[in-house]
Formats: structure tokens, C-alpha cells, sequence
């Protein structure tokens, strides 16, 4: 296993991802405070070029390259934003890139990836096909493989966007961040615990795909289990490098209902005028139904993505 991304490879990251990457603004809203009992600082991710977080560690990891690597082109898996952002990085440095998408994901996420210029090779659902699809095309191409989260040059671009809030929001007590394979978690477990060692640093999951709470509750990586959210972005499981620094560095992961999740999403849209995915509102519901966590402390919250389906919107089929 390859060791975690330390504070200085977040810092090289942050480097080497400026003249591509956006400075997201962080947001605040005095109702959703006196809402939620807390003061929430959110970090506009969904404002990030692609629309979502994964730009930063598709970015960092692309740009890592060397010239041999890059020459023979990368390979990714994705439910959608890190094959997004991966084939816009790729497109950035003129090389090219092919995503394994599993059947079923959103079409706008879709779009993305093919708008971008990137090769698309469809998959079936379970973590297992997507491995053997990646390892076929591995074989065949050799080209350079960037895992969406377990892959430190990942997890690093990832937690840029944590830094850049502890930059923009220096006196946090809390951090939160939705939770899937873990790459972003891990990132900005690092870098605020890497700045202040007092932040404590929480995880976001749905209750329908709660893997990684259980894995950490289990202690070994738990595999194969059915999903049920309307996340989409929040299906993965945890690999070994996420699973270990979250191990050592997490407070603990919060769930949370899909009901909940949308009236999150919701509050969002309403309060804040921001366009954000469901998987983005996790980490609000979270607030909302833990209050104990959060109350009266400053409270940073990264808005992962904001890549939804417009003509699905979740509430219109809640009622």
C-alpha cells in the first residue's frame, strides 16, 4: 500500500493544480445556523471546474504524470465525477483518457465524460466487474491507471479544498465531508488535522450504503454488500489507504436517511441559491439529525458536487 499523502504533498498539489484548478468561495447563512445550532462555513466544491471536488485529485494526479506515462494515456473507473474531471485533466495536457462506468449512471454525469473527449467502456454495477473491466483494458493498453481514491496523488489534490477553507475560515472547531471510497475524507482529515491537530474531522454516509461506517465500526474493509441511496457519487466502498488514514484520523461517520438527505438538499437550493447534488447534502443532513456534534461550534462543510439531473429533481417524487 502506498503511504498517506503527507502536508506537504497537499501543499505541492495546491501548487501544482492553481493555473487549472478554481478557488472555491465558502459560504454562510445565519437561518441555516440558527437551524442547525452551529455556524456553518459551507466550501463551494459544486462551483469546481466539472462541478464537483474530483477535479482537484483527476488534476493532480494527471499532472503528475511524467511524459513517458502520460504518452500512453490514462485509465480510470467511475460513477461519473472523477471520470468527469479525469478526462477534462487529460484534456488539459493534450493526452487521452478512457473511463469504465458502471451501467446506470446519470446521464449528465455521462455527458461530462464525453464531452471532455474521453473514451467510455460501460460496466456492470458491482465493484468486482468494474476491477475485471479495468484490469482487461490495464493489459491491453498499458496505459497510466488513476484510482478515484486510493491513490495518494488523488487524495491529495482532494484535500486542497480543505486547506483552502482552513486558509478561508482559519478558526474552525469541525470539519465534514460526505464519505464513499474515502478520498476526499481522507484529504481533508489530513490537511485540517495536518494544520491544527484540535479539528476534529467527520464523515457524511446514507444509511442505504453505509459500508464505510461499518468497515471502520468492524475494523477490516467490508465488501460486496447491496446499495440503496439516491446518492449516486456515494457508492463505493473503501480501499486500504483511505480505510487507514481514516481509521487513525476520524472522529467517526455520521448517517443519515435518503428523506433526510433530500430535505438537505432542499434547504440548500432554498437558502444558500446553490445548485448541489444529493450526495453534496449529506454532511447537512448529518448536522441536522447529530446536533449534539456540532452545537455551538464553527463548522466547515464541503459541498462535494453539484453534477444533478434537472428534469429529477428528488423532491418532485418525494410526496
Amino acid at each position: 500500500m502506498d503511504a498517506a499523502p503527507t502536508l506537504d504533498d497537499l501543499r505541492a498539489a495546491a501548487r501544482r493544480i492553481a493555473p487549472h484548478a478554481r478557488r472555491t468561495p465558502v459560504l454562510h447563512d445565519e437561518a441555516l445556523d440558527r437551524l442547525a445550532g452551529c455556524a456553518l462555513h459551507f466550501k463551494c466544491e459544486n462551483l469546481q471546474r466539472g462541478g464537483a471536488f474530483k477535479f482537484r485529485g483527476a488534476c493532480n494526479a494527471v499532472f503528475s504524470l511524467d511524459a513517458a506515462q502520460a504518452a500512453r494515456g490514462v485509465l480510470t473507473q467511475s460513477s461519473g465525477n472523477h471520470g468527469a474531471a479525469i478526462a477534462l485533466a487529460c484534456r488539459l495536457r493534450g493526452i487521452p483518457a478512457t473511463v469504465v462506468v458502471p451501467r446506470g449512471a446519470p446521464r449528465i454525469k455521462l455527458d461530462a465524460i464525453a464531452g471532455h473527449g474521453a473514451e467510455i467502456v460501460h460496466c456492470e454495477t458491482s465493484q468486482q466487474d468494474r476491477d475485471r473491466v479495468v484490469a482487461e483494458l490495464l493489459a491491453e493498453r498499458q496505459a497510466s491507471y488513476i484510482h478515484p481514491f486510493n491513490d495518494p496523488r488523488v487524495i491529495a489534490g482532494q484535500g486542497t479544498a480543505a486547506l483552502e477553507l482552513l486558509e478561508q475560515q482559519p478558526t474552525l472547531d469541525c470539519v465534514i465531508a460526505p464519505v464513499s471510497g474515502g478520498g476526499l475524507l481522507s484529504g481533508t482529515a489530513i490537511a485540517a488535522q495536518s494544520l491544527r491537530a484540535d479539528i476534529e474531522a467527520f464523515g457524511a454516509e446514507p444509511e442505504g450504503a453505509c459500508d464505510a461506517h461499518d468497515s471502520l465500526r468492524a475494523g477490516e474493509i467490508l465488501r460486496g454488500r447491496p446499495v440503496d441511496t439516491i446518492c449516486d457519487g456515494l457508492r463505493a466502498e473503501l480501499a486500504p489507504l483511505t480505510f487507514a488514514i481514516l481509521r487513525q484520523r476520524l472522529t467517526d461517520i455520521l448517517l443519515v436517511s435518503d428523506a433526510e438527505v433530500i430535505a438537505a438538499m432542499r434547504l440548500i437550493w432554498e437558502r444558500l441559491k446553490l445548485v448541489v447534488e444529493p450526495s453534496s447534502a449529506v454532511p447537512l443532513a448529518a448536522i441536522l439529525r447529530h446536533p449534539q456534534h456540532f452545537a455551538g461550534r464553527r463548522v466547515g462543510v464541503i459541498l462535494s458536487g453539484g453534477n444533478v439531473d434537472l428534469d429529477r429533481l428528488p423532491w418532485q417524487h418525494a410526496r
